[in-house]
């Protein structure tokens, strides 16, 4: 558009992850992380113009397109993007922009990678959430955005995939998301028949990715990746020492 600043290819986005768990008991956690939202054409451009970020190859932030997606060989990101709005009635998109975690230090451990998918007057037409669970399983929620743009995304799904062993795989989320721009912000709320159980969230405020902001921002999180993984164990521990009852991992739980 005339007058606006240039679309990055990449940035940094530092803010705090939120769970709260309503019931049979109240828990709650918080902790600061960053995310980087990159356009998925542009990572080589990014790999190109930056030293400490690399695309398929070590670095102190990298991404792997196999920590992503589709599990079939040789299928890349875009055309499985595609599929998946394909399935939904939903055309291809001009841009498409991913909320997720890095490699830091060549380790990762993704829950939730948002994907945001952009028609050619870059208006939001369609969100995939792409969750990973500890036991290397991953599930993609594609939605259609609908209605007026009104810097607010309202969005509804049943839940169909085994996240933690402390919650039922039954349910329903509902997702409300302000897409990426000077901040970003996602809401997921599971409630089952008996209300809300559990709230989680990330927000964070938009910093460019440049080789001198990833290493403040590292120096800020070191470790990051790794206190994901450490976190998800140690809350539930913390979850099995309040009592609330541990379901295990349900013979239905199945790769996507």
């Amino acid at each position: 558009m005339t007058g606006a600043d240039p679309i990055p290819a990449g940035s940094i986005y530092e803010g705090r992850v939120v769970h709260v768990r309503h019931r049979p008991k109240r828990h709650r956690l918080s902790y600061r992380v960053f995310s980087l939202g990159l356009d998925v054409d542009r990572l080589d451009e990014l790999d190109g113009t930056l030293k400490l970020f690399g695309h398929g190859r070590r670095a102190l932030l990298s991404f792997r397109p196999e920590d992503h997606g589709p599990r079939e060989a040789g299928l890349g990101l875009r055309p499985w993007i595609e599929g998946l709005l394909s399935d939904i009635g939903q055309p291809a998109p001009a841009r498409i922009e991913m909320l997720t975690y890095p490699r830091l230090l060549g380790y990762v451990f993704n829950p939730l990678t948002v994907w945001f998918c952009r028609d050619e007057t870059d208006t939001l037409r369609a969100i995939v959430y792409e969750v990973h669970n500890t036991f290397g399983d991953r599930h993609a929620y594609a939605i259609p955005v609908q209605g007026e743009d009104t810097g607010l995304v309202m969005q509804q799904a049943e839940k169909r995939f085994f996240v933690s062993p402390f919650i039922a795989n039954t349910g329903n989320y509902r997702f409300r998301v302000r897409p990426p721009g000077q901040d970003v912000a996602v809401v997921i709320r599971h409630a089952d028949d008996d209300g809300p159980l559990l709230d989680a969230s990330f927000s964070g405020q938009r910093k460019s990715l440049t080789d001198h902001q990833i290493v403040s921002t590292v120096l800020r999180h070191p470790l990051m990746t790794h206190k994901v993984v450490v976190g998800i164990h140690w809350e539930a521990a913390r979850l099995w020492l309040k009592g609330i009852p541990f379901l295990g991992r349900p013979a239905s739980s199945w790769r996507a």
